[in-house]
Formats: structure tokens, C-alpha cells, sequence
């Protein structure tokens, strides 16, 4: 995509700036549908301490990782599914086994407790990977498309979501930094520009040729085809919003600072969102169904049909 466009700031009356909602344990009780209705609307949920045990000996064991480590990418990821870890090299097999253990102990502590927090998604949700970032964020080397420090919204290029939500809980480990953040216009302000820069996807076909290749591809569990409409434009936004140097000059930002063992969740593929400082974080992903959204018109596959006017999403 060009850069040359001029990124036109939205103004005061359409822009959905987004806001920090502090959320204490005795008020969980009733909250669940609030709770989600401010998640879908762009706003971060906070926890001051976070919810749920972290035991002293698993944050010894985390805290003792290098980020000097050749073995090391720029996170571990523990996959539910498979129930097992990557990002260490081969030969560090016993350490590895301490890592899964440790993840799987916080993806489990995780989903328990996003599922007490938010009744109306409890069920309806993909249990994806759980992450441990032990590698200072302020001037890590990376690709652009790889940076964390420009703001973007979430998608995953290997693992399609046919328009289901991306929902991360971030927890900061870190005994002494805070986790650094900054958010930008959120989804619904700014996909229009990012529409017209990148283009919507075509309407998909629906005949009988283009339902057979669609099936193949879904059989033989290949990313490019059982990616949707949908799924290709946010891969598409993901890398532009990074690339477009006028957006990322002018759009007007908001910075956080999470303190140490503090949580917060968010939709991240509506909040436009970047991680400028910070060591020491845990993270679980849930793919949470769309139909399963209180507002689900405030949804990016919901403004982005509105914006084509067709559907962006594979039939199931």
C-alpha cells in the first residue's frame, strides 16, 4: 500500500477514544454483560491486582529467563490443543517442561476466571495460545510487520477467525516496571481510511467451482484457503496501519503504564494498540465466537460488511 495518503484525523463526533474501565472484585458478581458491552465498545477492563494466584515458585521460574538467550523467540507460546510449548530450542528440554507447566497453569487459571467474569462468552470461545514475553520491549529489534511499538489491531495470519473476536488477557510479572502501553483510534474510527487505503476484499463466489477449491482447502487445513474475506482484509490492515507513516505520525494516542502484577483484557482486533516498554509479561488469547457478542454491531465484521455491503465471512 501507498503511504502517500494523508491520514485524516477523525473528528471529536466520530471518534470513540478508549477508555481504562477499573474493574474490583466485589463488583463481578452482576457485572458480566456491562463488562462485555465495554470490551466490544474499544475500552480496556483493568484489575489492579490481578485476580487469580500466581505462585511464587512459577514467577522465580520466569523471571529467570534470559532475553540475551539465542534459543529464545520473542515470546514461548503454550498451545492447549497440543499441550506443549514453543519458542526454546530442542536441547532445552528439561526447561521446557517447566515452561509448560507453568502456562498451562495460567491458561487454565485464565479461562476459569474470564469465564466466571464474562457469562455471555463462557463456552463460546476457542481456548488459543497462552504466551510469556521475557524480552524488554523499548528497542527491540524487529521487521516491521513484527513490531510491537506501533499501534495495530489483531490478526492472525496462521489461524483464520471467520469474523469470531480476538480476546488476549495481559498479566505484568515484572517485580519492579510497569508494562508500558499506548492506544490509537480504535477500529470503528479508523476503518473506514484503512478500507480505502488497503480495499475491501471482492465479494467471494459462490458457485459450484469456488465451493469445491473452499472445501479442498478446509480439508487439506490450509491457512490461505480457509482464510475469509474478512480474515484477509484485517491481515491486510494489520500491516498497513504498521507501514503508513502518516497514520502513525498523526493519529492521536493515549498511553497506559500497568503496573507490576496488575491484568487487563481486550478485544485486540478493535483497539488500536502498542507495547512501547516492558519485560516480564503473561498473556492468554481466547477466540471468542461472534454470535456470542452483547453488541455485535460494534463488531469489525459487522462495520466492515456495513462498509462493503456483502458478507466477509466463509458459510459454515
Amino acid at each position: 500500500m501507498s503511504t502517500a495518503t494523508a491520514y485524516s484525523i477523525p473528528a471529536a463526533n466520530e471518534s470513540r477514544a478508549t477508555r481504562l474501565v477499573t474493574v474490583t472484585l466485589p463488583s463481578l458478581a452482576a457485572a458480566g454483560s456491562q463488562l462485555c458491552t465495554e470490551l466490544e465498545s474499544a475500552n480496556l477492563l483493568y484489575f489492579p491486582q490481578t485476580p487469580f494466584a500466581i505462585s511464587d515458585s512459577d514467577r522465580e521460574v520466569l523471571l529467570g529467563q534470559k532475553q540475551t538467550s539465542a534459543a529464545y523467540h520473542k515470546n514461548v507460546a503454550y498451545r492447549p490443543a497440543e499441550n506443549r510449548v514453543t519458542g526454546l530450542d530442542k536441547s532445552e528440554s528439561v526447561e521446557a517442561e517447566k515452561l509448560r507447566a507453568i502456562l498451562k497453569n495460567y491458561s487454565d487459571n485464565a479461562a476459569k476466571f474470564l469465564a466466571e467474569l464474562l457469562p455471555p462468552y463462557a463456552g463460546k470461545w476457542k481456548l488459543d495460545f497462552a504466551s510469556y514475553r521475557p524480552i524488554e520491549e523499548r528497542g527491540r529489534p524487529a521487521r516491521v510487520h513484527a513490531r510491537n511499538d506501533l499501534p495495530h489491531v489483531d490478526a492472525f495470519p496462521t489461524r483464520p477467525t471467520n469474523g469470531d473476536r480476538i480476546l488476549r488477557l495481559f498479566t505484568n510479572i515484572n517485580p519492579a516496571q510497569n508494562r508500558v502501553w499506548i492506544t490509537a483510534p480504535p477500529f470503528v474510527s479508523i476503518a473506514p481510511y484503512f478500507a480505502k487505503t488497503v480495499g475491501l476484499p471482492p465479494q467471494r463466489g459462490d458457485g459450484p467451482l469456488s465451493k469445491i477449491f473452499r472445501s479442498i482447502g478446509r480439508s487439506l487445513k490450509l491457512p490461505a484457503m480457509r482464510r475469509s474475506p474478512y480474515d484477509h482484509f484485517m491481515h491486510q490492515m494489520h500491516n498497513a496501519m504498521k507501514e503508513d507513516t502518516a497514520f502513525q505520525q498523526s493519529a492521536e494516542t493515549q498511553r497506559w503504564e500497568f503496573p507490576p502484577n496488575s491484568t487487563w483484557i481486550v478485544l485486540t482486533d478493535c483497539v488500536s494498540h502498542a507495547v512501547l516498554e516492558g519485560q516480564y509479561a503473561l498473556e492468554q488469547t481466547f477466540i471468542i465466537s461472534r454470535r456470542a457478542m452483547v453488541q455485535p454491531q460494534l463488531s469489525p465484521l459487522a462495520i466492515l460488511e456495513s462498509l462493503a455491503g456483502y458478507p466477509l465471512t466463509n458459510s459454515i
